[in-house]
């Protein structure tokens, strides 16, 4: 009778798991409309939410097996739906309204950001074995930002963001900040000093005017040095580990 309390218990919890992960999209939609109205510290703000419900309902999913205890829906299907937009439609929402990119050339730069994204999210090698992302991942919810607190110029904006797209569609491999194993407590390190700065910068938003002081500077630019170095790191010089022959992968839920 507990073991059964206890199977129903862990079901109820996937479930509930699932609807704060669903809970992204309504966030998300609260930071577009903030977009649209000219709220910029409101919208930067609900990107922040949106980065943390993004970052616990995965260790926590894992935590329930939710694959097993609660199979009715597809947390991976769920979470690329959300992330979609909040890390993608959101952050191009702030470029066009917040003219952020070269005049005449918006449509074709949004464009490009929304059509690698997909794509990227429609590989079959997004992820490797070893929790690397092949390609750079669609994490344009911080890169705008960065681009907005740092006050990047339009053309500097478009150049880079082109870059960026072209680098959604290499075997490029880039660190997820929490699962992959090489250099995991140094990148968590310098990724919640990201995430904890950009949290600070967004909620003390007022004056799009005022410049960024250096400390801000050096944390922005920082841990985009640190993520480049390590991409060119695991996927130059880091020791090939063998491919196990007749070993299933694991199923993963996010």
């Amino acid at each position: 009778m507990a073991t059964k309390k206890a199977g129903k218990a862990q079901r109820n919890a996937g479930y509930v798991l699932h609807v704060v992960t669903a809970s992204g999209a309504v966030v998300g939609m609260l930071a577009l409309q903030a977009v649209i109205d000219g709220r910029v510290r409101d919208a930067l703000v609900w990107l922040v939410v949106c980065l943390v419900l993004d970052g616990i309902d995965g260790p926590i999913a894992r935590k329930l097996d939710v694959v097993i205890n609660a199979p009715w829906l597809s947390g991976k299907t769920l979470d690329h739906i959300v992330d979609y937009v909040t890390c993608v439609v959101v952050p191009v929402a702030f470029l066009l309204n917040l003219n952020m990119l070269p005049k005449n050339y918006e449509t074709f730069v949004a464009g490009t950001i929304l059509l690698t994204c997909a794509i990227w999210w429609a590989r079959t090698d997004q992820k490797t074995e070893d929790s690397w992302f092949t390609g750079f991942p669609c994490v344009w919810n911080f890169v705008v930002p960065t681009y907005l607190l740092l006050h990047t110029s339009p053309n500097q904006v478009a150049i880079i963001s082109l870059v960026l797209c072209a680098l959604q569609l290499t075997n490029i491999k880039f660190p997820h900040p929490v699962r992959s194993r090489e250099y995991r407590k140094l990148t968590l390190f310098f990724a919640s000093i990201y995430l904890v700065a950009i949290s600070i910068m967004s909620w003390n938003y007022t004056d799009p005017g005022a410049a960024p002081s250096l400390v801000t500077k050096v944390i922005l630019i920082g841990m985009p040095i640190y993520i480049a170095l390590l991409a060119i790191w695991k996927t130059w010089f880091a020791p090939k580990k063998p491919v196990k022959q007749g070993k299933k992968a694991k199923s993963r839920t996010r």
